[in-house]
């Protein structure tokens, strides 16, 4: 019986060979073996969006690969979306839309952003709300996160310009006007 396989796979644009357990899943090794904890364990069977990676390309709730599976592949995690140190059009929308509430939820959907205006440049409101439909927020963060993707996807847009649900007020770079600990308990 083997123990353990080897694998070679790109994270994060640096190639790396390890040798995992044939059930170990892609967020164990990232995790455990990489050190890489940005990518959440929450619920272990794909709900939630919190351990979303993208794999070669595509989003994919890394509690649910193999890593096995992942063997050949190209992995980015949410560590590997900023860039020479400097935080992603994304990563920058989400702290100035007040999007980044408790944290747990934001490195899946940062992901999540990213696939979508990598596919999709120009999205509307409804495409993005499909786009990060795997994600799930427990602080109901979603018209924040919304408006900082739309935000990022057309970085010339003047302030508050960006498209809002009917009724929505706008967050913007006000710290304060984040949800109230009583109405959303962390």
């Amino acid at each position: 019986m083997i123990d353990a396989y080897p694998i070679e796979v790109t994270v994060n644009g640096r190639k790396r060979s390890l040798r995992v357990a044939p059930h170990h899943t892609l967020l164990e090794v990232l995790r455990d073996d990489l050190g890489l904890t940005g990518s959440k364990e929450c619920c272990l069977v794909g709900e939630c969006g919190a351990c979303t990676v993208m794999l070669d390309g595509r989003n994919v709730d890394s509690c649910l690969v193999l890593a096995v599976e992942a063997d050949g592949g190209d992995v980015t995690t949410v560590e590997g979306v900023a860039s020479g140190g400097r935080l992603s059009r994304i990563q920058q929308a989400f702290l100035d839309h007040g999007a980044a509430q408790c944290g747990f939820c934001i490195p899946g959907q940062i992901v999540s952003a990213e696939a979508l205006l990598a596919t999709n440049p120009h999205p509307s409101r409804k495409e993005v709300e499909e786009g990060l439909a795997g994600n799930l927020c427990r602080c109901a963060g979603y018209e924040q996160i919304i408006e900082a993707v739309l935000a990022a996807a057309d970085p010339d847009a003047p302030a508050g310009s960006v498209e809002r649900a009917p009724g929505a007020r706008s967050v913007g770079s006000d710290p304060a006007a984040t949800p109230d600990a009583r109405v959303a308990p962390q």
